[in-house]
């Protein structure tokens, strides 16, 4: 009988599953096989779709074994329906474009033979009402930022302040059937507001940076949003807007802020998966809230309290910000609590040092793999290269060594990981009670 894995747990799935018997995750259809898709293919002659990924071979290859059908499968026109996917010759520099509204599928077939995906939305009006589950419509007064894949809204709940553009939300909006589905689903599982609050109280802290969602829903029947209270700014847009690098105090008091909210999330039997400036946000009133948000990537990393085996290939590779994922990433492993440490870490050494040794090459991300890797088991050389004539900060040593020393599902000693930072922030006359970025 032929398997597949479960993308979120790793689990081992029978065809025709439609949802995972571990993690309890629907096993859903990413993109449309039976509708055309956008084709910018070089070189390349050959397509199959299988769980909803669409995959590249080479006319001259032999079909792989695990080209197989699945649970979202649908054989593409004219291949016939005995199970077994069919490859279709694809004409070079053949465009198409996808059928279902406000969204459009691109897959970019490079020389290479690796599929990339990229799920463009089409944004809404300024002024549509976007209505969530429990009723509440929501109205959509400016974008505040916008990638391939998702976008940012400030929005205002109707009745309130209908006359006013001051927003006190921000409205997430994605594919219906992208990422944010696994955002979605880490949410409502892993970090209600009531876990939250019980955590806090629990562990006596001021403040735990965990987005508040407070609504979500579908729109057009191709849109799907989340909607949060407003967290401020992205670290990155405050790196932007001053010189691009943080000072060391800077630096260690984000780490600490982070490093609790991983300990929570890695308690719930989650990981975050891709840690940079981009998904962390500060309060400009109060800088001492630091959010990590962006939980697209989210993988529950221990479903039912049983840590997933490392399998290379169940999962896509090279998912997240290049420069910052770990090494289980990028060869497409389930990623681990030290996945999460380690890409903090990477993130230390570029806020406050500018450049990691493979920031120049992460338009190959093979290359970037192959440089972690070896430097995890050097972690003198990587300080060296990112601190060149400066002084290499203590802190971030002690806790890069620690974090490359842990094996793939090894427990952290997140008492002791903190307790190096906050007392490395002391020396420098810091706390987390007054953190400036700068």
């Amino acid at each position: 009988m032929l398997f597949h894995f479960c993308p979120q747990c790793g689990t081992k799935l029978q065809p025709g599953f439609r949802f995972c018997p571990s993690c309890g995750d629907k096993l859903q259809c990413v993109v449309d096989p039976s509708g055309p898709v956008e084709v910018a293919s070089s070189g390349v002659s050959q397509l199959h779709v299988t769980d909803g990924v669409i995959m590249t071979a080479n006319a001259s290859s032999p079909t792989p074994s695990t080209l197989t059908s699945s649970p979202c499968f649908s054989p593409l026109p004219g291949s016939p329906s005995t199970g077994k996917s069919k490859l279709q010759p694809l004409t070079t520099n053949k465009t198409h474009y996808s059928q279902q509204p406000g969204i459009m599928v691109c897959v970019l077939l490079p020389r290479t033979g690796k599929a990339k995906r990229v799920c463009a939305v089409e944004p809404l009006q300024e002024g549509e009402e976007l209505c969530d589950t429990t009723g509440r419509k929501w109205r959509l007064l400016k974008l505040l930022s916008q990638s391939d894949a998702e976008m940012f809204y400030g929005v205002q709940q109707n009745g309130q302040g209908a006359n006013s553009s001051d927003y006190k939300h921000i409205l997430k909006l994605g594919a219906k059937d992208g990422k944010m589905f696994n955002e979605q689903n880490f949410l409502q599982r892993a970090a209600k507001p009531s876990s939250v609050d019980k955590w806090i109280k629990h562990a006596k802290m001021d403040f735990l940076g965990i987005p508040s969602c407070v609504g979500f829903g579908l729109h057009a029947d191709s849109y799907r949003f989340l909607i949060f209270s407003s967290m401020g700014q992205t670290l990155q847009s405050f790196m932007d807007e001053g010189e691009g690098l943080l000072s060391e105090k800077a630096v260690l008091q984000l780490a600490c802020r982070v490093l609790d909210v991983l300990e929570f999330i890695h308690e719930n039997e989650y990981v975050h998966a891709d840690i940079h400036a981009e998904n962390i946000y500060i309060s400009p009133a109060q800088q001492t809230q630091v959010n990590l948000a962006g939980y697209c990537h989210a993988f529950r990393y221990s479903p039912g309290g049983r840590h997933v085996e490392y399998r290379e290939g169940s999962r896509t590779p090279n998912e997240g910000a290049i420069d910052f994922i770990s090494l289980e990433s990028h060869k497409g492993a389930g990623p681990s609590r030290r996945s999460d440490l380690q890409a903090l870490g990477y993130c230390m050494l570029r806020w406050y040092t500018g450049a990691l040794p493979w920031t120049s090459l992460t338009h190959t991300p093979a290359r970037v793999a192959t440089e972690k890797e070896r430097y995890m088991e050097d972690v003198p050389g990587l300080l060296s290269h990112c601190f060149g004539q400066k002084k290499v900060s203590s802190a971030l040593q002690v806790y890069l060594s620690q974090v490359m020393a842990l094996q793939y599902s090894d427990q952290p000693d997140y008492r002791a990981l903190r307790a190096g930072l906050r007392a490395a922030l002391q020396k420098l006359g810091g706390s987390l009670e007054c953190c400036r970025c700068s």
